[in-house]
Parts: structure tokens; sequence; C-alpha cells
């Protein structure tokens, strides 16, 4: 099936040859980056995490979320998202891929990850998450393509496919857990230190994936003629306002247990996100700010159904929630658990133009992937006739 990247049209290739270019600016500052270390980013001694680290933690939500029409497909025998299953799998390859490029970006030496497999070790976190990225991409790659094989040639898929199928449902919910565990097992920051952590990765997954999926799948659909269906799209709508819904009921407890507490190490790094801390007032006030309102926004759009069916208002209020998660689950998670630190001084953190570069750069190689791999399933579907 490879093939069929040899045959598109000339807006195809052109499309490619941009995203490469960006991915090519993003080499090029990433040399920049491994010839004068992290120093050329934003990080430091008390940020040590930084923009690559925040993109690695949004797009593993964003690959956990194909399980989102997975399970209903294949639990629940719900058929209207047997067409867009393929590409919610082949967007969680993409979205894993990403993952391991920014987990490389932000070392200073990236050799250094090949400990991992020749000295692991088992009771650290790292360990953990490395194995349920490497499995997660390898059950996608392998389910995908399997099932679009027997699509190709009008056959039943063969039956030990469903056992990965099964397994990657699990798995899916594995892999955001596994993340949420290497923030919430640090004892040191508070801002992490919870019990629903992973709860609150989990519902912002399935809530910012699909919102994702169907904002392709709608620009797909413009392009290519591509059609889901509306009762899949409308089921799907309804699942990332549940999700999203459950993902701003979790922050409210945050904010609930640490100001009624009164627990000074749970309350200053909300203080900080939000109105600044000793005298400490950043950019990032006004980033979470416009995150809290455009969260609001979103379920303002999306809770009453003639809003939410109404696929003029659709993509707009899609469109706000992704920008919402993205800033609450991205820089706002990773700059509220490290500042204050634990000595309660504040060092203040901004991604450099380098850092930016480089996150740009691997947004592109992402889309590369995906725009061949989606290349390729649509071609099949539509000689398959199932387009």
């Amino acid at each position: 099936m490879i093939e069929k990247v040899l045959k598109g049209s000339p807006a195809f290739y052109i499309w490619l040859l941009f995203l490469g270019s960006i991915a090519g600016l993003g080499v090029f500052a990433y040399i920049f980056q491994l010839q004068y270390g992290l120093t050329i980013t934003g990080m430091s001694r008390d940020v040590s995490w930084g923009l690559y680290i925040s993109q690695f933690t949004y797009f593993v939500g964003v690959a956990a979320s194909a399980v989102m029409l997975v399970l209903p497909a294949y639990f629940h025998h719900y058929k209207k998202f047997k067409k867009m299953i393929i590409l919610g799998e082949f967007m969680a390859i993409s979205a894993v891929l990403m993952c391991m490029l920014f987990i490389v970006t932000d070392m200073g030496q990236p050799q250094r990850m090949l400990n991992v497999i020749l000295h692991p070790t088992p009771n650290s976190i790292m360990f953990y998450d490395m194995m349920v990225l490497m499995g997660y991409l390898f059950i996608n790659a392998l389910v995908g393509w399997v099932t679009l094989e027997a699509e190709r040639h009008d056959v039943d898929p063969p039956k030990w496919i469903k056992f990965f199928i099964y397994l990657s449902v699990v798995w899916a919910f594995s892999i955001h857990t596994v993340t949420a565990f290497l923030y919430a097992g640090l004892p040191g920051r508070h801002y992490w230190l919870t019990a629903i952590m992973a709860a609150r990765f989990l519902s912002s997954a399935f809530a910012s994936g699909p919102a994702i999926l169907l904002l392709l799948v709608m620009a797909l659909r413009r392009l290519t003629g591509f059609d889901p269906g509306r009762e899949a799209i409308q089921t799907l709508t309804k699942i990332i306002t549940y999700a999203m819904a459950i993902n701003v009921f979790f922050f409210l407890l945050e904010v609930f247990t640490a100001f009624y507490s009164g627990m000074p190490g749970h309350q200053h790094p909300l203080t900080f996100l939000f109105v600044g801390h000793d005298g400490h007032a950043s950019w990032v006030v006004g980033w979470m700010w416009t995150a809290a309102v455009l969260a609001i926004l979103s379920l303002c759009l999306l809770i009453p159904p003639q809003f939410r069916d109404n696929e003029r208002v659709l993509p707009w209020a899609l469109g706000i929630l992704v920008i919402a998660s993205w800033i609450d689950k991205g820089l706002g998670l990773l700059i509220g658990g490290f500042t204050p630190n634990p000595f309660e001084t504040v060092t203040e953190y901004a991604p450099t133009f380098p850092e930016i570069l480089v996150t740009v750069g691997v947004y592109a190689i992402g889309l590369m992937v995906l725009s061949v791999l989606w290349k390729i399933a649509l071609d099949v579907k539509k000689e398959a006739g199932t387009f």
C-alpha cells in the first residue's frame, strides 16, 4: 500500500514540500542546540522542563484519544465510527512519533536515551513511559495496517488482530496514566502532587484529542470529499463535551482543595499562574486566564444541542477547546509545577526562539507522517468503495 504515496496530486506534494521546509528549519535549530547546549533555551536549574516536555505531555494525550473511537466501535459495536477509526489510529502513530522527538530534543545529549535500554531501571517511571510509548506505537501500526489491508481486499480482518485491538484500549489508558505518574510522583512539586493527576490527564486527552481529529476530518471533507457521517460526528462531539466538562470539574476540585485547605504549598502555584506571586507576574497570567475563558466558552458552545449540532459553530467550539486544553496541559502545567520552587523562590521561564523553532519543526514532521498515512488510508478506501 506504500505505493499510494507515489500517486498524488501536485497540491499534495507541494504540501509535503512545505512541511519539509519547516521541518528543515527545525532540524537546523536543533543542530544549533546540539552545538551550544540547552543554554539557548529558556530552561534553567530551577526550570528543567520547558516547551519540549509540555508538548510531549500534550501529544501523549492526543495519541491516547484514538481509544474514543476504538472502544465504542469494538466493545459496543457502534459501527458509525468504523469509517473514522483508521484515521484515529494513524493520528495516534503520528502523535507518538512527535512525543518521542520531543523527548529527544529535550535531552542535552540524545544518545543518553540508550541508557534507558542498555541499563534499564524497573523502579523508574521513565523506564515504563518509554515501554508504553513504544508498545502503543507498535500496536497502532499493526492494527491500522492489518485492518486497512483487509478493507482493501474486501475481507474481514484476521481474528488474531482482535486481541491487539482490545489491547490497544487498555494500552491507551496506560500511556497517559504513566505520563501522569511522572508528574504526580514528585513530592517537591505541589501543583503536580495530586491523586487525580492521571484522571485530569485522561479527561483532557479524551476532549482535546478527538477535537483535533474532528477538526482535521472536517478539513479533509472540504479538500477530498471524505465524509465520516453526520451521526458519527455528533456522537464524537458528545463524547468531547462530556470529557471537557469532567476536565474543567477536576481542575475546579484542585482549586477548591488548595484554597479551602489553606495549604500554602498548593495555593502558591495557582496564585502565580493566575495573578502572580510575591511580586512576580509574568506572561503566564494572561496565558492562563485565556485558557480559563476559552474552556468555559467551549462548554457554552458544546453543551446546548443547537450549537453543538450546528456544523458552522462546531469547528469554532472545537478550536477554542483545543487552544484551552493546549495551554492548560502544556506550559501552564509545566510552569505551575516549577514555580515557585521548593525554596519558595520564583524563577521565571519563557520559551526562546530556537525552542519555538525546534518545536514547530517537530510539528511539521508529525504532520508529514500524518499526511502520508492518511493519503494511503483514503486511497485504499476509494479503491475498496468505502470512501
